[in-house]
């Protein structure tokens, strides 16, 4: 499949950075905040966010969330396998910030706006997300931090990879040949 970058390696640094920047900016002392991504990629953005707030001696409750089962395709995609839910926390009347890598039709973040509701009521919900894709919305959903938006096709893919688990950091676009 050919493929193009959408960021160099420091271009990806650079976007963390400034996306915990606006956090900061907005959030202020998060003191009713917290941060969740969502599985099964949102998790590894998420963590990394959550620890350059950590590194400047921001609290922050930090959470995991599984939307396999609050999918509207849950039956008829298969296999769809869970991952695990880590929330330790409440998040009535907090700030949820919700974390995934990429966004497409906005279903994935449909699914986990009705998951998170098993953990309380949140004062508000924002979206993060590493990469917007924003031609093929089936939702009305938004996001309010963004770190790139993209125009793609169809036929295209965004592939994020992280060091954590694929050995680098890379966030491509690849063409599907059908």
């Amino acid at each position: 499949m050919p493929s193009r970058e959408l960021f160099l390696p420091q271009q990806l640094s650079y976007t963390l950075l400034r996306l915990a920047e606006q956090l900061k900016e907005k959030h202020e002392n998060f003191a009713s905040s917290c941060i969740i991504g969502i599985q099964p990629r949102g998790i590894y953005l998420a963590r990394r966010i959550h620890r350059l707030l950590l590194d400047e001696n921001i609290t922050l409750p930090y959470g995991e969330l599984d939307v396999t089962f609050h999918r509207d395709d849950y039956k008829i995609r298969s296999p769809l396998l869970p991952n695990a839910t880590k929330i330790d926390f409440l998040i009535t009347d907090k700030r949820v910030i919700l974390v995934d890598d990429v966004l497409y039709t906005g279903r994935t973040v449909r699914a986990a706006l009705d998951a998170i509701l098993s953990f309380g009521r949140p004062a508000l919900v924002e979206l993060l997300v590493l990469v917007d894709r924003k031609r093929k919305r089936d939702l009305p959903i938004m996001a309010n931090y963004v770190g790139i938006e993209i125009d793609s096709l169809d036929s295209e893919r965004v592939t994020v990879e992280w060091q954590e688990i694929h050995g680098k950091d890379s966030v491509r676009i690849e063409t599907r040949s059908f």
